[in-house]
C-alpha cells in the first residue's frame, strides 16, 4: 500500500464516521421533533375540547333565552287572542246597533 492510499483511506473512514454520526444526531433530532409534535396535538386536541364545551355551554344559555321569549310571546299572543274576540264582539255590537237604530 502506498502513502497516498493509506491516506485516501483514513480520510474515507474519517468521512463514513462523520456522515455516520451526522446521521445519527438527525434521528435524535426526528425523535425529539416527533415527540413535540405529539405533545402539541395533545395540547390542541385538549384545547378544542375545552373550546367545544364552552361552546357547548353559550349555546345552552341562547337556547334558554330563546325559551323564555318563545313564552313571552305565546303569553303576549294569548292576551292579543282574547282582545280580538272582545274588539271584534265590540264591532259586532256597533254594527248592530248601527243597523237596527236605522231600521226604526
Amino acid at each position: 500500500m502506498t502513502p497516498r492510499e493509506k491516506w485516501a483511506d483514513e480520510r474515507l473512514d474519517d468521512l463514513n464516521e462523520k456522515v455516520d454520526k451526522g446521521f445519527a444526531e438527525m434521528r435524535e433530532g426526528f425523535v425529539r421533533v416527533d415527540g413535540e409534535v405529539k405533545e402539541l396535538r395533545r395540547e390542541t386536541k385538549a384545547e378544542i375540547k375545552e373550546l367545544r364545551r364552552e361552546m357547548h355551554a353559550g349555546f345552552d344559555k341562547v337556547d334558554a333565552r330563546f325559551d323564555k321569549m318563545d313564552e313571552r310571546f305565546s303569553k303576549m299572543s294569548d292576551r292579543f287572542d282574547g282582545l280580538g274576540q272582545i274588539l271584534i264582539g265590540g264591532a259586532i255590537a256597533i254594527i248592530a246597533a248601527l243597523i237596527g237604530s236605522n231600521a226604526f
